[in-house]
């Protein structure tokens, strides 16, 4: 752990930080974690010295117990790699490395259903690590304004269709606890950039978990260039970001993405998918059933208000299924909404959401009568939830590819 003579600190704050440093000379802290690396702790707790102690305590316990950079010879699997979005452009003009983040390229439901859960946390622990790193090592030249990190995250096309999967919801949201609890105060600015309409409900539900400071750095913009160009121009010179983005760089064959530097992520090929081969079993999330041979299994959920969602999650063990939904208003009228067709659900888990915009009884169809050999294990969650009211953390379930 090494000191630093290039920081500009009243004498309370320097104080506080003499107090930290050696309260935890014991942890034997390697001399990347610098005097600003302690600032972020202390910065986070509000320079109370105690309070920052124990979350970092707290943390260094928890990189341990994920292994966190652990020289171990674990290595992330490839589809996180090819397919995370982010990548370093340059630096702004105070020498913090800029972080561009194509946002559309975020699959999350692909990326779940192709790595294990912690392993995306590991890896996308050790990226944040390695940015850090960029910083640590610019702030010996440019000095401690440019140990953080310069956001730039581009809205274009974002949505709220993947996350209406209660696991990618999840995920997110503990990436992000991940991160308000192991790297506190490493960001600078976080442009966004581009954004929807749609997105006020995501940035809702991240008032709910971030923290005043964080979202302090957020900095949103609506799809007009003439707003945000001239922004990321004040603080960003134009040869450290990429053109699409307003700056001048661009690939050696003029892509204005800057692919050779920032990685766009995009739609996981669902070749890519881990298969599906433990046996079912009964959950507090999943009833399995047996369909026999030539059979069906019908299950009916009476809506009572108007543009409520119907869910579904399922799964079967070793073959497919047949899958579709119909409805029956007031008058007896039956209507498709999902015509019956084969899913192969046997090798990825099969999510879904529609919206029923009127009252009535829908019925979910499972049909195996096309098979006159097996019968089929299937393993399902059905449910009904409300239209979403108030955007709050505790809505997950609520979360739709709403319209503008």
């Amino acid at each position: 752990m090494s000191r630093r003579t290039d920081l500009d600190l009243s004498d309370d704050q320097r104080f506080a930080l003499m107090k930290l440093r050696r309260s935890v000379a014991d942890l034997k802290l390697d001399d990347k974690y610098d005097d600003c690396f302690l600032l972020r702790w202390l910065g986070a707790r509000n320079f109370d010295p105690k309070l920052a102690e124990e979350m970092l305590r707290t943390s260094m316990k928890w990189r341990e117990e994920w292994s966190i950079n652990k020289d171990d010879g674990w290595k992330p699997p490839q589809v996180l790699v090819d397919y995370m979005p982010s990548g370093i452009s340059g630096y702004d003009k105070e020498g913090s490395p800029v972080v561009v983040l194509p946002f559309a390229g975020f699959d999350v439901c692909g990326l779940l259903k192709s790595a294990p859960p912690k392993d995306m946390v590991r890896f996308l622990a050790q990226k944040l690590d390695s940015y850090l790193e960029v910083a640590r090592q610019s702030s010996l030249k440019h000095g401690p304004k440019a140990s953080q990190v310069c956001c730039i995250v581009d809205l274009t096309d974002f949505n709220l269709g993947q996350f209406t999967w209660r696991p990618a919801a999840e995920m997110i949201i503990n990436l992000l606890q991940m991160y308000e609890a192991n790297y506190p105060e490493i960001l600078k600015a976080c442009h966004a950039i581009n954004a929807p309409k749609v997105f006020t409900f995501a940035f809702n539900i991240l008032k709910n978990i971030l923290t005043g400071n964080t979202m302090s750095k957020f900095i949103i913009y609506k799809a007009d260039p003439n707003k945000w160009k001239p922004v990321l121009a004040k603080y960003i010179d134009s040869d450290q970001y990429p053109a699409f983005l307003g700056g001048d760089q661009r690939d050696p064959d003029g892509n204005p993405r800057y692919i050779t530097k920032i990685n766009q992520g995009g739609k996981v090929p669902k070749e890519l998918y881990l298969k599906n081969d433990k046996k079912l079993t009964n959950s507090d999330d999943m009833t399995v059933v047996n369909i026999k041979k030539g059979d069906k299994l019908y299950l009916k959920y009476t809506v009572t208000v108007p543009q409520s969602f119907l869910r579904w999650q399922f799964k079967t063990e070793g073959h497919d299924i047949k899958f579709g939904i119909l409805a029956t208003d007031s008058e007896n009228i039956q209507t498709i909404i999902m015509p019956i067709k084969k899913v192969a659900c046997h090798e990825f888990e099969e999510i879904g959401v529609i919206k029923c915009k009127h009252t009535g009884e829908y019925t979910v169809i499972f049909d195996n009568s096309y098979s006159f050999i097996r019968g089929k294990k299937l393993a399902y969650n059905v449910r009904i939830t409300l239209p979403v009211k108030e955007k709050t953390i505790s809505t997950i379930d609520q979360m739709v590819n709403m319209e503008e």
